[in-house]
């Protein structure tokens, strides 16, 4: 029973910052570079996108399961696959430009989580 809950409590921390609230919540991806992060809340909430504008045509419901994908690259992205098929400098900004917008970066990332630079929480 004790691992059982251990397990649960574990599980949630893991999922918690993937869902943190209604509109799917905070995605940060790991790969094929650390430390990019999609707001749900931006594209839901801010720009009035549903669901159904990104999944299942370009993503899967399943958080994260894109970086799995060979090609889920900045390449890919400029010839208008993934990010880049509304991120293509009309729709919305070219996935070439403002890179700050998604790249946070290792610290920035590992904060993000709480994490120290260590890999450690705070």
């Amino acid at each position: 029973m004790k691992k059982l809950l251990l397990g649960m409590i574990l599980l949630g921390f893991v999922a918690m910052p993937v869902f943190a609230d209604d509109s799917g919540g905070d995605i940060h991806y790991d790969k094929p570079v650390i430390g990019v992060l999609f707001s749900h809340a931006s594209h839901v909430e801010e720009a009035g996108l549903d669901c159904d504008s990104c999944h299942n045509d370009l993503f899967s419901m399943e958080a994260r399961a894109v970086q799995e994908e060979q090609d889920f690259n900045m390449l890919a992205l400029s010839e208008g696959r993934y990010c880049g098929a509304c991120h293509d400098g009309e729709m919305a900004f070219a996935s070439s430009t403002r890179c700050a917008s998604c790249h946070e970066g290792a610290i920035g990332f590992r904060r993000s989580l709480g994490l120290n630079d260590s890999g450690g929480r705070h």
